[in-house]
């Protein structure tokens, strides 16, 4: 083992065993038998070791849903996600905190694979006419309320007793996304949505006309953005 990959090991696991979430370089540097000078060599500061040390615990919850298969309906892989995604937080809350609730100078970097990962997701919703916004869009309300729970759930635990929080509020927010059964809404916006996820792999457009059909399409499959030109 590598002295880089020997302080993470010790970081990951101090901070999966301390009670407020705080680690210190000395303490990480005994437990790796390093000194901190070879410490800050490796990561800059104390901030870049913490977000290595988030990078490489959620490195193992993404691997998994990277090699997951996906099943035949994607809303049941969104759904399956959500829950993942809560139950990561609840087994692994300070590294999940260091991503959702830190002011690190150094950003972890496993924010944005996971939400590629969701936005592939709701791409493939996109794709079968179920989705009532672009994908990016929804990622973006998907993982703000997925992580809000979370987080209610691991600072302000006697404020949901309940232990269904998480899910009610992933059907609610799920809800008002997707097109399940009978269009609703904007089918304008729908139908937009629906040309734009299938644009990359279509073989008829040059990659700039696929750039601009593409930018033309987003401002379509925005109907809140539309309402609000035509009232003003």
């Amino acid at each position: 083992m590598d002295t880089r990959t020997a302080i993470l090991r010790k970081a990951a696991e101090l901070l999966a065993h301390s009670p407020s979430g705080e680690i210190s370089t000395r303490a990480v540097c005994e437990a790796a038998g390093v000194t901190q000078p070879v410490l800050y060599r490796h990561f800059g500061d104390k901030d870049g070791l913490l977000a290595a040390v988030a990078d490489r615990v959620w490195g193992e919850y993404l691997a998994s849903k990277r090699a997951a298969e996906q099943s035949a309906d994607p809303l049941d892989d969104l759904r399956a996600g959500w829950d993942n995604h809560t139950a990561f937080a609840l087994r692994h809350p300070h590294a999940y905190r260091l991503v959702f609730a830190s002011t690190l100078a150094t950003r972890p970097t496993a924010m944005a694979e996971a939400m590629g990962l969701l936005e592939g997701i709701l791409q493939r919703l996109a794709s079968q006419g179920r989705l009532r916004m672009p994908a990016a869009d929804a990622a973006r309300i998907v993982m703000a309320a997925n992580s809000g729970v979370a987080l209610g759930l691991i600072l302000r635990p006697e404020s949901y007793p309940d232990a269904t929080a998480s899910a009610s509020t992933r059907d609610a927010v799920l809800d008002s996304l997707v097109i399940d059964g009978a269009p609703q809404g904007d089918p304008l916006a729908a139908a937009a949505t629906t040309v734009a996820a299938h644009l990359t792999t279509s073989e008829a457009f040059t990659a700039a006309e696929r750039d601009l059909l593409a930018e033309w399409l987003q401002r379509v499959a925005r109907p809140i953005a539309r309402q609000e030109k035509k009232s003003t």
